[in-house]
């Protein structure tokens, strides 16, 4: 799982973050998660995705939860984010949750739009230059949300 995770990190185009986990702070990231779950390829038994599901504020917000998904990128187009996406949305309505909201999709980030339209999220606008990539550029935000 940390290595998947760091490897978004490390791409710097989709993952706020811009430090990578240790094996330490990445058992206790994940761990402090409300649920953390893996795609695994039932041939090779191999960690190919991963999500992460977590409240996104507190108190009278909640009821609304947040989500991150990563994908090994030797093994995208495969629809592994769809089912990461899908049981996502399912744990969430188990975990208790009534929305959940993606803060910030990166605008060029299509295939992850499209399925998230393609699921039923709705986008919310567009948040112009609110994503500082690795080479320091900034590209659009789009934040997206479903009512579980």
């Amino acid at each position: 799982m940390i290595a998947i995770w760091n490897e978004v990190v490390e791409d710097g185009m989709a993952f706020p973050q811009e430090e990578t986990l240790s094996y330490k702070s990445g058992a206790e990231f994940f761990a402090s998660q409300t649920y953390s779950a893996v795609a695994e390829d039932t041939d090779t038994n191999e960690i190919i995705g991963l999500y992460i599901l977590h409240p996104n504020n507190v108190g009278r917000c909640s009821h609304i939860c947040n989500a991150s998904y990563a994908v090994k990128s030797e093994k995208r187009g495969l629809h592994t984010g769809e089912k990461l996406v899908s049981d996502c949305i399912i744990q969430a309505r188990l975990h208790g949750f009534g929305i959940l909201q993606f803060n910030a999709v990166v605008e060029t980030n299509i295939h992850a739009r499209h399925l998230y339209e393609r699921l039923g999220f709705i986008q919310l606008g567009t948040i112009p230059n609110g994503f500082r990539t690795k080479d320091g550029h900034y590209e659009n935000i789009c934040p997206y949300y479903i009512t579980l």
